[in-house]
């Protein structure tokens, strides 16, 4: 979906973080093949907690795919309790967590829980965390992150957070929030379009495009602070930027030589360096994770398809052969994927592209799909669509089979980027 140019100048209002009046909800939806069992008992002194910890950690792990709730109901238990296992494999559980959540007298919380393997009857372990009230849905996230992990070997993301776009009415927002949509916080806020937000390789800066001056330039914005800086603002057009897996690095798609054309450029700002050398239209780079790959999106061949190319540059490879126009390539951490969207029969479809083999699969039966991102772990993505003539967050596992609604009030969502890994 491509923005025309406005005319009218603005300012761009630098807001410090505030929290998002609108919060999201969760609708997971669609059945998995091999979803471990999990209970979660209702932590101790939830009641008088603010965030109800093991529903949140109950929605993460849903969300993923991966596991499917058991009935917890009538059980008091904690993470000092020995439970009775025999009774959790009779409710067909195979796992059980159990917490509790206290109050301390400096007003912060103390949240600790247990993770027992019912089938086999060890404990697996838990953790402490004590956390101002601000910090319970975190708490909550890193919980189910230990979860996961212990569960399914695979590092969990649901401490991670997204960046997206929101315009109510002739008002666009950038904002940051949690992996499940809620806790956003609003990092920028415009009158004028803001596109692609992209998140660095460590979380702490977003790149995107502002249409401020009359014409897109890129910004590289501090998401600790709110302070940014103007890394492309050339003559023409400065577009679709993507950090290099190094932070040192955006890569750009510019006009200032005439048609658009990828370039790199240094993060701090500087001259920029010609990767493509085409008469066509070269835009939407990404990095491979080990920065040695770009993969884009250019025309060269008649009409839209994904590219690849050395990150230093040099003779492109075409990398999409079905359907006739693809966009907005995702490149998983792992190397394994490639998501984008195809338009097919005039709808706009996300498509998983196991990289190996170049099968494609189309995983939603929605037709306005766009701007697909790959969680860290490279085991689902989120993307915008439009649902109900709304659009909205989703969240789909790479066989489409569990997706999730983030659905908020806060008008039109758009143009989703799953941050990296938090560091603890």
């Amino acid at each position: 979906m491509s923005l025309g140019r406005r005319t009218l100048m603005a300012a761009l209002a630098v807001t410090p973080f505030v929290p998002a009046l609108a919060q999201f909800r969760v609708e997971v939806s669609g059945v998995g093949l091999t979803q471990l069992p999990i209970a979660l008992v209702p932590f101790k002194g939830e009641e008088g907690s603010p965030q109800k910890i093991s529903a949140i950690v109950q929605a993460d792990l849903e969300r993923s795919g991966q596991f499917r709730g058991v009935d917890a109901s009538g059980q008091a238990l904690d993470e000092a309790s020995r439970p009775d296992l025999s009774l959790w494999r009779q409710r067909t559980a195979d796992s059980l967590v159990v917490g509790s959540v206290a109050r301390l007298a400096d007003g912060r919380f103390d949240v600790r829980f247990r993770l027992w393997d019912v089938v086999r009857g060890q404990d697996l372990g838990g953790q402490s965390y004590t956390v101002p009230q601000g910090d319970l849905r975190l708490a909550s996230h890193r919980i189910a992150d230990y979860v996961y992990e212990k569960l399914t070997g695979d590092k969990g993301i649901f401490s991670t957070r997204i960046a997206y776009v929101t315009k109510a009415g002739s008002r666009y927002n950038l904002w940051v929030a949690d992996a499940d949509g809620e806790n956003a916080q609003a990092a920028l806020a415009s009158p004028e379009p803001i596109i692609s937000p992209v998140w660095s390789s460590n979380g702490s800066q977003l790149a995107y495009v502002s249409f401020e001056s009359r014409k897109p330039v890129v910004y590289v914005h501090s998401v600790s602070n709110g302070q940014r800086r103007l890394v492309a603002n050339f003559r023409g057009s400065n577009s679709a930027p993507a950090w290099a897996p190094d932070g040192n690095t955006l890569a750009v798609t510019l006009s200032r030589d005439g048609g658009s054309q990828l370039y790199t450029i240094p993060a701090a700002g500087g001259e920029p360096r010609r990767l493509t050398q085409s008469s066509s239209i070269d835009t939407e780079p990404v990095y491979s994770a080990d920065g040695g790959t770009i993969y884009f999106v250019s025309d060269r061949g008649g009409a839209p398809q994904i590219y690849k190319m050395s990150a230093s540059g040099g003779a492109p490879a075409r990398v999409t052969f079905s359907g006739s126009y693809n966009i907005s390539p995702s490149v998983s951490a792992d190397g394994r994927w490639l998501a984008y969207i195809s338009r097919i029969g005039g709808a706009f479809k996300l498509q998983v592209m196991e990289l190996a083999t170049g099968n494609v699969a189309s995983i939603t039966d929605t037709s306005a799909d766009e701007s697909p991102s790959f969680a860290p772990n490279s085991k689902l993505i989120v993307y915008a669509t439009q649902l109900q003539g709304r659009e909205a967050l989703m969240t789909t596992t790479l066989d489409g089979k569990i997706k999730a609604r983030l659905a908020g009030q806060a008008g039109d969502i758009r143009e989703p980027d799953w941050g990296p890994f938090q560091k603890q």
